[in-house]
């Protein structure tokens, strides 16, 4: 898992820049499929799955673990709107910032309208973003209540939300969380967790898309919550 790590902080600092967009694309995706296998993980995406290049999209899902990014990456590939203390992680923060991660600083609440402008921008110069309103990750048990702000941004770019739900089951379908880096677990715990399970699973379930231009920013929140909620039978 390090020489992989290094070897994508390589890929990152090297090739990416050298790639047109859908070569950077497919290089990110199998840089997170490989290490998926190499977790030996199995991604099993249900649903509206995408089945190709998508412009001017934002996903949304609740958000339970580090390997929430990967397994989406390795299905599409996305940009991720990311706190900013994770820029300042050794490596990883160095990898999300070269793969153009948005950073966001949820103590400066007078940054909100800068970040919804930056989203905005990105998602109408045709990137796919993803976003979980949560604000936080949880344990995989329930879902807390979303966080608004950013929709706006797909709102004004026109964009295509597409909600979906994040589950890691466990060998008898109920919830594993084992696989969760959440509470005051750090990265270093969360990883040997991950690490030390036999055969892990992570069910992406993707809903029907959502053109956002047709509601304002709460009925937009409320109504990807719901269907997020509906398609992982958890906790409101």
């Amino acid at each position: 898992m390090a020489l992989h790590t290094l070897y994508g902080v390589f890929v990152a600092a090297i090739i990416l820049p050298r790639l047109d967009p859908q070569q950077r694309n497919r290089a990110i995706s199998r840089w997170s499929a490989s290490l998926l296998n190499l977790l030996n993980i199995r991604v099993v995406a249900e649903g509206v799955v995408p089945q190709q290049a998508l412009r001017n999209t934002m996903f949304v899902a609740n958000h339970i673990s580090w390997v929430d990014i990967h397994a989406l990456n390795s299905v599409h590939t996305t940009r991720f709107i990311a706190k900013s203390e994770i820029r300042q992680w050794p490596v990883f923060g160095f990898f999300a910032t070269r793969v153009n991660t948005l950073f966001i600083d949820r103590e400066k609440r007078h940054e909100a309208g800068k970040i919804v402008d930056t989203t905005r921008k990105a998602l109408q110069a045709g990137d796919c973003i993803c976003f979980f309103p949560e604000g936080t990750t949880t344990d995989g048990t329930e879902i807390k209540p979303f966080k608004s702000s950013l929709l706006q941004a797909a709102i004004e770019a026109t964009s295509e939300v597409r909600p979906f739900s994040i589950h890691y089951p466990d060998a008898e379908d109920g919830i594993n969380t084992e696989m969760s880096y959440w509470g005051e677990m750090s990265l270093i715990e969360s990883m040997r967790n991950v690490i030390r399970q036999k055969q892990a699973t992570v069910v992406l379930r993707f809903a029907e898309p959502i053109n956002a231009a047709d509601y304002d920013r709460r009925n937009l929140t409320s109504m990807t919550r719901e269907i997020i909620i509906g398609n992982s039978n958890l906790q409101r």
